[in-house]
């Protein structure tokens, strides 16, 4: 089938009439589909910070810690303080065989680590071995603290990321080198460079980790601890835990095991079912918003088709008339739908990426740690057949009036 030259130039004329609307249609396309990919590219940007964050970090663990009773005991009176103590370790270890690892932290806080001219704020965490089990390290020199460093009350350390950048600006392995922390000089036996900002007792980055003996003795004296932190055995949830721990405890210090406030419990499983949560939330909204503002979009694109072939109605009917069939009609007009869609999309595609790539390297250098704000491939293929898909959609109705006009009813409008 041919079109003569006279019939081009009544379609082209046609389409500059609705050049306005045509842009006006393709930008809310553009728009649309830039929206979705960027808070989809945005969303998953924020969830590996988030997990950055909360990197290294136990996810099925609890952790305990003494606060002052609410309600008095066996003629005790309320508002009473008490202490965990090491013991409560064994204690807890023995009687919970579900649990995997019991552990004591004991921290000094406002000290000053100090090495050839250069010094740095930190805290001091005194800990067992099996702490690593809690938050795992991520060693970059040397090795962690081993039980033979607590049994024989070694003056041994390993120190956190800014610790290491402050005193040893020149880089290199400082392991072997001693460095002095208040009065004390102890040797550096490893370097942990752990990029997670969640931690027990201040933040790792400045913290000198010690073992658990040598800070009882040096900065607190007796067997008192700041708190314990426990992680449950494969297949075991320590919510399920937590009567246990409660009425345990209560029963060696002597207070009502129905007094939640009495003993602070922070648990780790609960916390990051919650994350996970809300970052389901995060990205059903996401679809929806994207997907509302693309939808938007593709009912503009079919109004605009709809005018569109009500302009071109004695062109359709002079094309019917030698010998165009309703196919090809129908055909036409959802391939026009769906280049819109396409141009319009292809370029929200694009500005999108070239967004997400200027966010991401934004954060790259952050103290939250880089994160892939990038859409994948597959996530761009999948929102170009969606506008595909919304293209024949948005075209199916205006080509259906278009294969209904009929040559005679054509030339009568004309």
């Amino acid at each position: 089938m041919r079109i003569d030259w006279d019939s081009y130039k009544e379609i082209t004329e046609s389409l500059a009439r609705n050049r306005s609307r045509t842009l006006l249609t393709g930008f809310g396309i553009f728009w649309g589909l830039f929206m979705l990919l960027f808070l989809v590219g945005g969303s998953h940007g924020l969830e590996r910070i988030l997990a950055n964050n909360f990197s290294g970090f136990a996810t099925n663990a609890t952790i305990i810690f003494p606060n002052r009773t609410t309600k008095p005991f066996r003629g005790i009176g309320e508002n009473r303080r008490w202490d965990l103590v090491v013991k409560d370790k064994d204690r807890l270890g023995m009687m919970i065989p579900e649990l995997a690892v019991v552990t004591p932290v004991l921290s000094a806080w406002n000290q000053t680590a100090e090495y050839d001219n250069h010094s740095q704020d930190c805290y001091i965490k005194g800990i067992y071995a099996d702490y690593a089990q809690i938050e795992e390290p991520m060693l970059k020199y040397g090795r962690y603290l081993n039980e033979t460093d607590c049994l024989q009350e070694r003056k041994v350390c390993v120190i956190g990321r800014r610790i290491y950048n402050t005193l040893f600006p020149d880089g290199g392995n400082p392991c072997g080198t001693f460095i002095k922390i208040g009065p004390v000089f102890y040797q550096i036996v490893g370097v942990d460079i752990s990029s997670g900002n969640i931690s027990i007792n201040g933040n790792m980055s400045r913290t000198a980790l010690i073992p658990m003996p040598v800070v009882q003795k040096l900065y607190r004296g007796g067997s008192r601890v700041d708190l314990i932190a426990m992680t449950g055995k494969k297949g075991v949830k320590m919510s399920s835990l937590d009567d246990r721990i409660r009425q345990i405890v209560a029963r060696e210090h002597r207070f009502d095991p129905t007094d939640k406030p009495a003993l602070g419990m922070v648990n780790t499983e609960q916390l990051f079912g919650i994350v996970d949560n809300l970052f389901l939330g995060l990205n059903i909204l996401v679809l929806l918003v994207g997907l509302g503002t693309i939808l938007a979009g593709a009912i503009g694109v079919s109004n605009i088709m709809m005018v569109t072939v009500k302009e071109r109605t004695t062109e359709i009917g002079i094309r019917r008339a030698i010998g165009a069939t309703p196919r090809q009609i129908l055909g036409q007009i959802i391939a026009e739908s769906v280049t819109l869609t396409l141009a319009a999309g292809s370029i929200g595609i694009v500005f999108s990426v070239f967004m997400l790539e200027g966010l991401e390297k934004i954060t790259a250098n952050s103290e939250f740690g880089a994160a892939p704000f990038q859409i994948s491939f597959w996530t761009a293929i999948a929102a170009a057949g969606l506008l595909a898909v919304m293209g024949v959609l948005a075209g199916l109705a205006p080509a259906l009036r278009a294969m209904h006009i009929k040559p005679v009813d054509a030339m009568r409008d004309e």
